[in-house]
């Protein structure tokens, strides 16, 4: 794909720097936008986003200069140029070595705060929670919530500064009281200083972003559960809005935790359709997608505080992810898309080395053809069975079954099991 425009895609003129100038950027591109950009090439620690009289231009920083100098060289030889939204975007050195905030915003008094959540459970503190903190102090016109290298944030903007800085004054370096927090969420505190923001632009309604000031904005399909009602409560019971992809972490990783073992757990209650782990703050996280929201509820349920093993090892938890459809480019052993016409090919299975023989009807995953299983069983109910867990008590299958099966309790001494994980090839 070559470009239409007669600028050149890149500029020599500048020496290389961990800060890359972008332009020709689509209107209001994203933080995200822009870290998903350089995601390949390395981790990206700041950005600046709208710069410029159009608001088009953004600037980029990498963790350390290898990592923008292989961006560079890379669209400088690709065929394909760099693009957002389907735009083609120009890069080039930056004449500065970091992006600093030369205004100092955080001094400078506003009516928008910007809100960090801090705590090992601050992403679980829903949008409805920061509105009944902060309307306690004036009426709340808008909040915006993201996750950045900082942590969870939100941008909370009030009629005039005045009211923002009492708010600000208030909190800052104060915890969200307990009884607005789910049981299992612990504790999070607020870190507050003033935003260069006036005035946020909110276009849906959302678990991400509110505008209490226009009720007719259109409301996002993240935003409403399975029965068509909008989730604005603000009894803390609905923190989330449910999706197709899940995000599982996994605690007290006493065994290797592979991609097949857990496309093996997920299957058990629909077709999982792609798979992507990746390690995150020290533990080992992985997000699960299935065809519908109904399917990923109902594992949810099911296997949220299951350990895969027998005593209390591989916890899973499971939280609902704001994704909806997972960009798989290539399948090993740490992403694969099931949907792919030609996936890698499974070595065959051995004779007596299938640990799940004894107990086919539990995971569609166990021998055979995944979408052949799921013809013959329920779905999505049919990996569990009237009686397991989640679906009405009864047996447990994450605890060890009386035969062989799936989740059996690994050998003493931290080793992985040897039939669990030495089975050849991926089970689909």
């Amino acid at each position: 794909m070559s470009s239409v425009s007669s600028q050149p895609q890149f500029r020599y003129t500048q020496p290389p720097s961990k800060v890359l100038h972008l332009r020709n950027l689509p209107w209001e591109c994203t933080e995200e936008e822009l870290i998903e950009l350089g995601k390949p090439f390395g981790t990206v620690v700041n950005t600046k986003c709208n710069v410029g009289a159009n608001r088009n231009q953004a600037f980029i920083e990498f963790e350390d200069l290898n990592q923008a100098i292989q961006m560079i060289s890379y669209y400088a030889s690709s065929s394909e140029p760099a693009q957002v939204r389907g735009k083609t975007v120009y890069l080039q050195y930056s004449n500065r070595q970091e992006i600093v905030n030369n205004k100092t915003t955080a001094d400078v008094v506003g009516n928008v705060l910007l809100v960090t959540i801090e705590g090992d459970d601050a992403r679980m503190v829903s949008i409805d929670v920061l509105h009944v903190v902060f309307s306690a102090f004036g009426f709340v016109h808008k909040i915006t919530t993201f996750e950045k290298t900082a942590g969870y944030q939100a941008l909370v903007q009030f009629s005039d500064a005045e009211t923002a800085t009492s708010s600000k004054n208030a909190l800052d370096g104060r915890s969200i009281p307990r009884y607005l927090l789910p049981e299992q969420v612990g504790q999070c505190s607020l870190k507050i200083t003033y935003s260069a923001h006036t005035d946020l632009t909110v276009k849906f309604q959302s678990h991400r972003s509110r505008d209490y000031t226009n009720m007719y904005l259109p409301v996002a399909p993240s935003a409403i559960d399975s029965t068509g009602q909008v989730i604005v409560g603000v009894d803390g019971k609905k923190m989330e809005p449910e999706s197709n992809v899940l995000l599982a972490s996994i605690e007290n990783m006493q065994y290797a935790v592979t991609l097949d073992v857990l496309h093996m757990v997920f299957a058990a209650f629909g077709e999982v359709q792609k798979i992507a782990m990746f390690d995150k703050n020290g533990g080992l996280q992985a997000l699960i997608q299935y065809q519908d929201v109904q399917t990923a509820m109902v594992a949810k349920e099911a296997l949220e505080g299951h350990c895969i093993y027998d005593g209390g090892f591989c916890k899973l938890h499971i939280t609902y992810s704001r994704h909806t459809d997972l960009s798989i480019k290539v399948n090993n052993d740490r992403s694969r898309d099931y949907t792919m016409p030609n996936p890698p090919v499974p070595m065959p299975q051995q004779p007596g080395q299938n640990p799940y023989a004894g107990n086919p009807q539990q995971y569609h995953a166990a021998g055979g053809s995944h979408h052949q299983q799921q013809q013959q069983q329920p779905h999505p109910q049919g990996g569990w069975g009237q009686g397991s867990m989640g679906m009405g008590g009864g047996h447990n299958p994450y605890m060890a079954p009386p035969s062989s099966g799936p989740m059996h309790q690994g050998p003493p001494g931290g080793h992985m099991p040897p039939q669990h994980y030495g089975g050849p090839g991926p089970m689909h």
